[in-house]
Formats: structure tokens, sequence, C-alpha cells
């Protein structure tokens, strides 16, 4: 265990299409963190920005931008750009500078203004971009990926439109209980198998927005953390940034190749799998300790995916355990109590922060009517792309 940082503060701006600039929604998270975390600004002695990106690169350094909207104070600054991992990369460059002794108290911020629509790369010839090549070579948008998972799943697992389906369902009661989430509310399983189809065999309903929004926190040493009276904070026991391990033999994307296993044999887990044991292992934890879990559920079938790849059941066993209740409230490892990406939609460098912040609130028994009874760990799982691993295991 490399050591733990404590959770002081938690902040978002609700999501939504607000039409405003991102920094207003970051400012305001990181306002909203402060505050819980009783601290004034001028007490960070570094703020981390998760990059908002424009146009498929980053447009801003996010860090001095968020500084700047908050009041030039001469805290320590830093910006990370990880794809859709870049708010679990953020906490970790926090978690790194406070074990490191390089400051006391961190505040990690992350927000976007999403264009509308799905996301796609900027103009020009960029042949050595693999997003790019996956836009313009195989025409794979977003909702191309997400369906082709789903196809996968089908094809190996037997899992069905009406699993699918399912996990809207569950996840759009839970984001009507949460005063934060853009979709407040409930989705019948007809609903979604009535909306478009997008992607086959995925539906509008299936697939998660794009959105604006902002997540904030406020980290610091555990010694800080007493000297400021918390004596019982929610500690960040492990974060994994893990890439994935040569060769590469399944297919995914934005890769559109995998290697040859003939000189040299795969690890024994994929990439998305071993994204979780390397928190466990750090953690020196494992799934049967888990009390919660917020996922990266682009799509309803990609949600099940993670189940498999958190250990939370067996391969192939995902839609089982969805169809027993396990993973909503009041099962065994409740899934998405926030309601997910299903219920707010990507702003893509506040996500992997807003997962942490709801596994603050329901550590400290404050989610309100979607609490998870007697939390007391959770675990949050995304994934970037370009081979960017996102994983945080947070304790009470």
């Amino acid at each position: 265990m490399t050591g733990e940082v404590a959770v002081l503060g938690a902040g978002m701006h609700p999501w939504g299409k607000w039409g405003r600039s991102f920094v207003e929604y970051g400012a305001a998270a990181a306002r909203a963190a402060l505050a819980d975390a009783g601290l004034e600004w001028r007490d960070i002695g570094s703020i981390v920005g998760a990059d908002t990106v424009r146009g498929g690169y980053p447009g801003y350094v996010a860090g001095a931008t968020f500084a700047k909207a908050l009041g030039w104070q001469g805290a320590r600054v830093a910006s990370v750009y990880a794809a859709c991992a870049s708010g679990a990369q953020a906490v970790n460059t926090a978690r790194a500078q406070i074990l490191s002794g390089l400051a006391d108290v961190v505040l990690v911020v992350g927000a976007d203004a999403a264009p509308k629509g799905f996301f796609r790369p900027a103009g020009g010839d960029r042949p050595d971009d693999p997003d790019w090549l996956r836009f313009r070579v195989l025409g794979a948008t977003n909702p191309t990926y997400f369906g082709l998972y789903a196809r996968r799943r089908m094809a190996v697992h037997g899992d069905t439109v009406e699993d699918f389906a399912q996990v809207k369902v569950k996840n759009s009661a839970l984001g009507a209980l949460n005063p934060n989430a853009r979709y407040r509310k409930r989705v019948t399983a007809e609903e979604v198998a009535a909306s478009v189809v997008v992607a086959d065999p995925l539906r509008l309903l299936d697939i998660c927005a794009t959105s604006d929004g902002g997540a904030a926190l406020v980290l610091s040493s555990t010694e800080f953390a007493r000297r400021h009276g918390a004596d019982r904070p929610v500690r960040i026991r492990a974060v994994s940034t893990v890439t994935p391990r040569y060769p590469n033999t399944v297919l995914d994307l934005p890769d559109i190749a995998t290697d040859s296993a003939v000189a040299v044999q795969p690890a024994a887990d994929t990439f998305r799998t071993s994204i979780a044991q390397a928190a466990y292992e750090e953690a020196g934890l494992g799934p049967e300790d888990l009390s919660l879990a917020e996922v990266y559920d682009l799509s309803t079938a990609l949600e099940l995916q993670w189940y498999e790849d958190l250990g939370l059941c067996g391969q192939g066993e995902a839609a089982k355990l969805l169809r027993e209740g396990a993973t909503t409230l009041g099962g065994r490892i409740p899934v998405n109590v926030s309601g997910g990406l299903a219920s707010f939609g990507e702003a893509v460098p506040a996500q992997a922060i807003a997962q942490v912040c709801e596994l603050t609130w329901q550590l400290r028994r404050e989610a309100g009517e979607r609490q998870v009874a007697g939390a007391r760990v959770g675990i949050t799982a995304n994934q970037g792309l370009f081979g960017h691993g996102s994983a945080v295991i947070a304790v009470r």
C-alpha cells in the first residue's frame, strides 16, 4: 500500500446543457467542494485540473484556468489529459503531491461544456492518431463502438436487448433520486424498446448523452485532516492508472488491430480487468469487500461488461447478476447508484471525479434516498481512450 489521502470535500455543478463556459461549471463545483471541506481557496496549496478538450485536443490549460477563475493566490498547478480517465489521473496527481509532501491539501477540478451530438475529432489528416483513424477509416463513431460491444456480449454470452434495457431501467430510477443528474425521469423497458435504433442493437435510451457539468474534490494528508477536525474522513486507498500489456489480443477501439501472440503469451487478464486488479492489489481488498461501484456506462451493454471486469461475477454472468437484482439499490453490490452516465451524460474531464464524489457521499451516509445501507468500501472504474486505465477505491 502506498498510503491513504483524505477526502475533505466533494462538490458538483449539476449536469445538463446549460450553454455556459466549462470554467463556470468547474469554479462552481470547486467552491462547493471547498465549502464542504470547511476551507477557503487561499488554504489550498495546489490545484490539479482535468483538461477540457476542444476539437479533439486539450484546448485550455485547465488547472491554471480554474485557478484564475477562483482568484490567483500562488498555488502550485498541474493539468492532466487522459480522455475519459482524466479525472482519475488528476486525483492520482493530487495524491502523489500529498504523499510526497509537496502539498498538504489539493483541489482537484474537472468540467466540460460538451458539443451537441456525439464526440468527433477535429478536421485535418492525422494518420498517426488512432481516434482519427477509427472515425475516418472505419466510420466508427462512439455509438458504433458501443453497438459493437453489445453485439460481442450477445454473441459470446447470450445477453439480450431486454437485458440491456433493464440496465437503463435501473439507472434511470436511481438518477431520479439524484439532484445533480441531468435526466431525472424513470424509464420503462417498453420506453427503451420504443426509442429509435442508433447502433443496432442499441437504441437511443441505451446510450449516454453528451453533457455539461463539473465536479471537484478537496484532498489532503490524513494528518492535515486530523488537524482540521476530520476524525473519520473518507480515504482514497488506491488509484489505478494502468496501461494495456503486450501482446494485446482483444480487438477494441480505437485500436483496429491486435498483436501476435506467437512469441509471447498474452496476459492472463484483459486490459479492463487489469484496471480493477491493480486497484484491489494496492488497496489490499477484493471485490468481495465492496459495498458499491460506480462504473462507466457509456452504454447499457458496457455496464454489464464492467460487472465482470470488476470481478463482481464470473465471465458471462453479468446479465444473471442484473436479473437477480444484485446491482440495484438494496442488492448485494449496487452499481451506479448515482444514476451513472445514463442519468448524467458525458462531461469528459469531470466524470471520473464525479464518481469519487458519489463514493464520498455514500461512505459518509449523505446520499439521501439513494443511500447504500452500511456502505464502507467503494470502487470507481472507467477507461480513457488510448490505453488509460482508471479506478479509484475509497474507504471509511
